[in-house]
């Protein structure tokens, strides 16, 4: 064990430190050798940059450019670097990234055709799924009660095809159904189409007749569809035409108003006429836009009237016009008390709507035939 030094006496130092001290210059000096040596070379390669909230997507394997496995390095002792052997100012390229193409559902035009065995909803669900199925059902739906009762005349064997597209946020647009039927013995069918000069597309059979029947007088002239009959199975009240808010709404019969916004929370904006001279009726006009003062209980309308506009008041989740007749306290169809008819697809549009249906018709399958 050495001395500890004594008061007042020199302390010994140790041979080992100006060697350790040498070394370390030693080394300094060639680091920065070394450093003077590469820099060139390093600003010739360019730092990659990414946005602090840019997306990092590692590469995934693909059957065209498999993706091998790469080994890292360790880090390089900058004393004892070897000497590169790629020439300076060369830059390496870099192996591409391969990020496949994410799946886009329901892009375009697709085709569903199944065969009913129970509930429509559960055959044309097990073909497209319960998020589309069921939406679907709804609007293929206000196709097939033109031609038919819903459910009742709907039997095992039947087969439906229907041509649509998806839409975010809103219901698959339908644009051609085709039904065949046991009960009735032959095949329905119906396209989308547009005419020159109409402001929607509707349903046109394949002898050019639209597929919906209009009410005479309407009240409502200008709509793109009824979206609900009394006869649709859905215990609604009413018949819902759709169409743009502000659509000009029309008395249906001379009357007299009653009632304006009752029970609004649910009617929203609402006009009740009760008819005179005629047949006692009731008529209700729900969810309209704002009603205009001159409309009060005891205002005198004549047939044809425009009374307000179409709006999406009350409880509405899209604009529509609820219309609903009444006798006293019973409901009234109105397709069984107003007069009815269908339009004929003008002849300048013949040629149009046939090239539409041969597109349409070229995404189903061949005619089906219902089964047992």
């Amino acid at each position: 064990m050495s001395e500890m030094p004594t008061l007042g006496s020199t302390e010994k130092k140790s041979p080992l430190v100006p060697v350790a001290i040498v070394a370390s210059l030693v080394g300094t000096l060639s680091g920065t050798a070394w450093w003077l040596t590469h820099r060139e070379a390093r600003a010739e390669v360019p730092e990659l940059v990414v946005a602090a909230d840019a997306p990092v997507t590692p590469p995934a394997p693909s059957a065209e450019a498999p993706v091998a496995a790469v080994a890292v390095a360790p880090p390089v002792d900058p004393t004892n670097a070897p000497t590169p052997t790629t020439p300076l100012g060369q830059a390496v390229a870099a192996a591409p990234t391969i990020v496949p193409p994410a799946p886009r559902r329901g892009a375009g035009l697709q085709t569903v055709t199944t065969t009913i065995a129970g509930p429509l909803e559960s055959a044309i669900v097990s073909q497209v799924g319960k998020d589309v199925g069921q939406p679907l059902t709804q609007v293929v739906n206000r196709s097939l009660v033109w031609w038919m009762k819903v459910p009742g005349d709907l039997l095992k064997g039947d087969v439906l095809t229907a041509v649509y597209e998806e839409r975010a946020g809103q219901e698959p647009l339908v644009h051609a159904v085709r039904y065949s039927s046991r009960k009735f013995g032959k095949t329905f069918e119906a396209f989308r189409f547009q005419g020159t000069g109409d402001a929607h597309a509707r349903f046109f059979q394949p002898d050019g007749t639209t597929l919906e029947e209009q009410l005479v007088p309407s009240p409502i002239d200008d709509y793109e569809q009824i979206t609900s009959l009394l006869r649709d199975g859905r215990g609604h009240k009413g018949v819902d035409f759709k169409a743009p808010v502000g659509t000009p709404v029309k008395a249906t019969f001379d009357g007299v108003i009653t009632r304006k916004n009752w029970s609004f929370r649910g009617n929203g904006n609402s006009i009740e006429v009760e008819e005179t001279g005629g047949q006692g009726r009731t008529a209700l006009y729900l969810h309209l836009s704002e009603l205009p003062k001159s409309v009060q209980p005891g205002l005198r309308v004549k047939k044809g009237q425009v009374l307000a506009q179409s709006g999406n008041s009350g409880r509405s989740f899209a604009p529509h016009l609820h219309y609903q007749l009444m006798k006293g306290s019973t409901v009234v169809d109105p397709f069984k008390s107003h007069s009815t008819s269908r339009e004929q697809l003008p002849a300048g549009d013949r040629a149009a709507f046939e090239a539409k249906v041969a597109s349409l018709k070229a995404q189903m399958p061949a005619d089906a035939v219902a089964g047992n």
